[in-house]
């Protein structure tokens, strides 16, 4: 694909009303088409309460109606893409294949982490799964969790940079900064390459600075932030890795020799996985190579690391307030408020954060945005589940969340979608109680099939085996009362799960 044509269609993107790709892979990637690897780790622990390890930010509609991930991946789908290649952690991999088909997102491989170890290891096990069929495809790495206004603008470097990446280079973006941002790394931009119209030699990567030293480099004219996106061919990469980061190459190599199937999913192999070093591909290859080079650009690009900054990316009233959800204003001016659920009021402060969910609440002034690590280290070190979980736990199936509870008892919400099932199970320590209030759900119960009907209920005494089933073409919603001396999650006994959990 040419230069003029792959920003055209970057411009245009997928039609509203096909698919956001229908080219399957694992057949080798079609001449010209760039392959999308979209890294999905991390907790995003500066946006709690809202982004948590079992929900992260990535997975939230946090800067229009669709999640962080789906947006990254319509900005890479349509003529002149490849199905992209997710890697994720194997905690969300229902969730992010269940985003992916809403965005109608076809063929993408998704590559699972048993443990996480950072960018280097992660981007590798995508570059050779590329590899095996496509060594001298494009790739273009991106996290999953950033925003970019400017399509027109990312159109064009990103055709100047796959440009570079066939003639050998392992190309980044570098962001034009409008603040003194202490938050990321900077790029010095060195001369422009001699055939590579719109692209710079890397002349050093520098560090997070302090206050000062993000002053001094925003303002020289010389230094970009780094923006962690990166486009080079999977042959480029390997041999990079293989020279500056072996130890990184022998123990991914071993993690795809020995991977397996689950489902739709490509899971690494723990053990070797495991050992590999927990490490960035800044650090492995791009601040070692001579290889770097920098598109210099201005794309409204944000990381969306904090809740200052979706303040500034937000759309804000006459005060300059940013509120979503049921938020009441009084008498403030520069704030952020968000409410996922209750009524939140906001009566006459100034440059503050309001975040409410079901089960926590953030107040703090903009300038300690932050800070929020801390509390979530606090929340940890207490033992709190605040901390990773929301109340509202997704599973493949739907999801559930606690209502009440008690000293030997609890109340769960429980949702299953169409079609689905939970795993056939038994418990040691607790009774169930299931009462229908939507929909109708066929309960295995030891030899037993029974079909309950709304405002029906049955009763699962402790040790039966048992199953749920939403047999329905509408969700399945059901009241759940557990009983018993131990009512934790861990007291689940799969004997058989479709998804293929132990």
């Amino acid at each position: 694909m040419d230069h003029q044509h792959l920003a055209e269609t970057m411009v245009q993107g997928p039609a509203a009303d096909q698919p956001a790709s229908a080219t399957a892979m694992p057949g080798p990637v079609a001449s010209g088409l760039v392959v999308p690897v979209i890294l999905s780790g991390g907790s995003g622990t500066r946006l709690w309460p809202v982004s948590r390890e079992s929900f992260p930010k990535q997975l939230w509609p946090l800067i229009s109606e669709r999640s962080m991930i789906q947006e990254t991946a319509l900005r890479a789908a349509g003529p002149g893409f490849a199905p992209p290649v997710v890697v994720c952690n194997e905690e969300h991999r229902f969730l992010i294949a269940e985003q992916l088909r809403e965005a109608r997102i076809e063929g993408a491989r998704v590559l699972l982490e048993p443990v996480g170890r950072n960018s280097a290891p992660a981007i590798a096990a995508a570059a050779l799964l590329v590899a095996e069929t496509s060594p001298e495809a494009v790739i273009w790495m991106m996290a999953a969790d950033s925003s970019i206004t400017r399509h027109e603008a990312l159109a064009s470097a990103l055709a100047d940079a796959v440009a570079a990446a066939r003639a050998g280079r392992i190309v980044t973006f570098g962001m034009k900064p409008n603040s003194a941002e202490t938050g990321y790394g900077y790029i010095e931009v060195g001369a422009p390459l001699p055939g590579s119209p719109g692209v710079h030699a890397v002349a050093s990567f520098v560090e997070k600075p302090d206050a000062a030293g993000a002053a001094a480099l925003s303002a020289d004219g010389h230094h970009l932030w780094n923006s962690g996106m990166f486009v080079f061919t999977a042959s480029t990469l390997l041999a990079e890795m293989e020279t500056f980061a072996p130890e990184v190459m022998a123990a991914v190599r071993r993690a795809m020799l020995s991977r397996s199937s689950d489902l739709d999913f490509i899971r690494l192999d723990r053990a070797a996985f495991s050992s590999c070093p927990d490490i960035s591909l800044d650090y492995a290859v791009a601040e070692r190579t001579h290889r770097a080079a920098v598109v210099p650009a201005d794309l409204g690009w944000c990381d969306v690391g904090s809740w200052n900054a979706l303040w500034e990316l937000g759309a804000k009233d006459g005060d300059g307030n940013v509120s979503l959800g049921d938020v009441l204003l009084e008498g403030s001016h520069g704030c952020y408020a968000r409410s996922d659920g209750m009524l939140t009021a906001v009566v006459g402060v100034k440059d503050t954060i309001v975040v409410t969910t079901a089960d926590a609440v953030l107040v703090m002034h903009r300038d300690r945005a932050q800070d929020v690590k801390r509390v979530v280290e606090r929340l940890r070190a207490a033992g709190r589940h605040e901390a990773a979980a929301h109340n509202r736990a997704y599973r493949p199936w739907g999801f559930y969340e606690s209502l009440i509870n008690g000293e030997r008892f609890q109340v769960k919400r429980i949702v299953v979608k169409p079609g689905e099932k939970l795993s056939l199970q038994k418990h040691f320590h607790r009774a169930e109680h299931w009462v229908v209030v939507a929909g109708t759900a066929m309960v295995v119960r030891d030899e037993d099939r029974v079909m309950v009907r709304e405002n029906e209920s049955i009763y699962l005494p402790l040790g039966c085996v048992h199953r749920l089933e939403n047999p329905g073409r509408i969700p399945l919603e059901l009241i759940e009362v557990q009983s018993g001396a131990y009512l934790g999650e861990d007291d689940i006994v799969r004997i058989e799960d479709t998804y293929g959990r132990s």
